[in-house]
């Protein structure tokens, strides 16, 4: 549950310039991201808006909450169903109660696991489903938590890609999972190999092309271990979401790229700097690392971009 001390209200809040505070107000609000139970905070010229969810930018505040409204459980949206952080049935009905958009509530009984990188749920209220579906700066997409790997939260991130994607460009998405890293990119790119090893991603991924249109994606059911024997291309752009375990793949990636190429390698950090070495030991230059978004208190989820010598 939502942190609680005397009267104040632990809760993740975005901070904004005060000026611009109705205008993220609303967005949070058509995002279903805004927590209404508890009050805004006016410090100096900016406003702080409590959100349901930890995101990019999100820090940790203490709130008042409205009379007469119970905090909702910390919980995480996709779609149509909430994850929560707590396996609390009665919790669960409140948050379902207090949302018209969502279908189902689950809990997360593990992290992300196994090489199809799934997870277990459990329902604690409303349909008995871990499917949805899921609305992206304009793009939609199928998912099934249980099934096949997603991360919401990772929204940012394909739109900051796509905006250095440049028409023409050859992609490559080593870990595409459902697909939603290679529509977004497919929309400047001439072509986006989107490659898995989890059969039910590949079908999912089948699902999104359709209710994309998108017709320059190419699905592949294969181990990113041997993609450079399978492959005939050299791409401009190498996508790498595998953040528990992609270090081991880095040299594969280097291997798909061409000169000059792009990598975006996600990974699990605990220094600054991490995976620095073994990049410029393989012929890597690091452009930018930084931080997408808190793991636990020892760690981050990171991005490195990576130009390719």
């Amino acid at each position: 549950m939502i942190s609680v001390v005397g009267k104040t209200v632990g809760q993740w809040g975005i901070r904004v310039p005060a000026r611009q505070g109705e205008g993220m107000r609303q967005a949070l609000i058509r995002d279903g991201a805004l927590d209404s139970s508890l009050k805004l905070l006016r410090e100096g010229t900016d406003l702080i808006l409590p959100v349901l969810e930890e995101r990019e930018g999100a820090a940790w505040f203490g709130f008042e909450a409205h009379p007469g409204r119970e905090p909702l459980p910390r919980h995480e949206l996709v779609g149509g169903i909430a994850i929560m952080q707590e396996n609390d049935r009665g919790g669960a009905e409140l948050l379902l109660a207090s949302r018209p958009s969502l279908h189902t509530i689950v809990f997360a009984e593990g992290e992300v696991h196994g090489e199809y990188r799934t997870r277990e749920f459990t329902v604690l209220a409303g349909e008995q489903t871990t499917r949805t579906t899921v609305i992206e700066h304009g793009h939609t997409f199928a998912v099934d938590l249980a099934g096949a790997y997603f991360s919401a939260r990772l929204s940012t991130e394909r739109q900051r890609i796509l905006a250095q994607v440049q028409a023409g460009e050859v992609v490559l998405d080593m870990f595409a999972g459902v697909g939603p890293f290679a529509i977004t990119l497919a929309k400047r790119a001439s072509l986006v190999v989107a490659s898995d090893l989890n059969p039910k991603a590949i079908s999912l991924m089948l699902e999104n092309l359709v209710l994309n249109r998108t017709k320059n994606v190419l699905p592949l059911l294969a181990d990113a271990r041997h993609l450079d024997r399978v492959l005939p291309w050299k791409f401009d752009r190498v996508v790498m979401n595998l953040p528990l375990s992609g270090t081991g793949f880095l040299q594969e990636a280097f291997r798909l790229v061409k000169p000059g190429g792009t990598i975006h390698f996600y990974s699990l950090v605990s220094v600054e700097g991490e995976h620095t070495a073994r990049i410029q030991e393989l012929g890597g230059t690091v452009l930018a690392e930084r931080v997408v978004r808190s793991y636990s208190p020892a760690q981050w989820h990171a991005v490195y971009d990576v130009r390719v010598s």
